[in-house]
């Protein structure tokens, strides 16, 4: 009985072992060399269902409120919540269009931020005089699930979100998490781009998928151990606890016989 009841504890010992190149992320950063930031960094281009917060001023600020969907401008929305800015922004319609007070509808479908904001200012020359046009999408989102400590759809307002950063908003992988095959999917216009990363090495550091964009979806497999204990025993301490109660039941009967 003892030989059964070391054996189980022993197999309970395997079974939640790892080895620290299983864990450890980035493990090959030392010899690794990094591009300049700038060659990978993301130029996000606009889409259908973007919301779009844009600012507006010129000298004589009195000038630009008609031009302004928030009365406010940029100082009125300094101090609002991330769903209040979305409902005062721009959405791009299903045509890849705007609507600003007094200009009307503006294509902007495609384009870069700085695209779209030469593009507003360039219609606003015909109203004012030196008008200094910001544009922001303010709906930028990505979903993580799997093993990660907080799954979820995140919201950010920072068009150049690491990974490293979203993994960050979300608490980071559980230790059950496979760290050398997380899945990315983007959406580039009309396709699907798969991309799987290997946290325990830095080579997707040069690639652009150092960066999220808009709407990318990333999913944390479990690892082996997980899978395999899924739906059987799901932790150690299950698994000791049934080791235990087995052995205590085992030994009533040879003492009862």
């Amino acid at each position: 009985m003892k030989k059964i009841f070391l054996t189980l504890s022993l197999l309970a010992l395997l079974v939640s072992c790892a080895s620290k190149k299983d864990i450890i992320y980035y493990q090959d950063i030392d010899d690794r060399q990094f591009q300049d930031i700038n060659i990978i960094k993301p130029k996000p281009k606009i889409q259908v269902n973007d919301i779009l917060q844009i600012d507006i001023k010129t000298l004589d600020e009195v000038s630009a409120i008609p031009f302004r969907k928030q009365p406010g401008g940029q100082v009125g929305q300094m101090n609002m919540q991330p769903s209040m800015v979305m409902l005062q922004g721009y959405i791009v319609n299903e045509f890849g269009e705007i609507e600003m007070p007094i200009v009307g509808r503006i294509q902007v479908n495609n384009l870069t931020r700085d695209q779209a904001e030469k593009k507003i200012r360039n219609k606003l020359d015909n109203y004012l005089k030196d008008p200094y046009v910001s544009v922001r999408v303010v709906n930028y989102k990505f979903t993580i699930q799997g093993e990660i400590a907080r799954p979820g759809t995140y919201d950010s307002f920072d068009p150049n979100l690491t990974l490293l950063q979203a993994l960050g908003m979300a608490g980071d992988l559980t230790i059950r998490g496979k760290r050398d095959n997380v899945l990315i999917i983007r959406t580039n216009g009309n396709e699907r781009i798969v991309r799987r990363i290997d946290l325990t090495k830095t080579d997707w550091m040069n690639s652009p998928f150092y960066f999220i964009k808009q709407n990318d979806y990333i999913y944390i497999e479990p690892n082996n151990p997980q899978v395999k204990t899924a739906g059987f025993i799901t932790n150690v301490g299950t698994l000791i606890s049934a080791v235990s109660f087995l052995t205590s039941l085992a030994l009533i009967f040879v003492t009862i016989r």
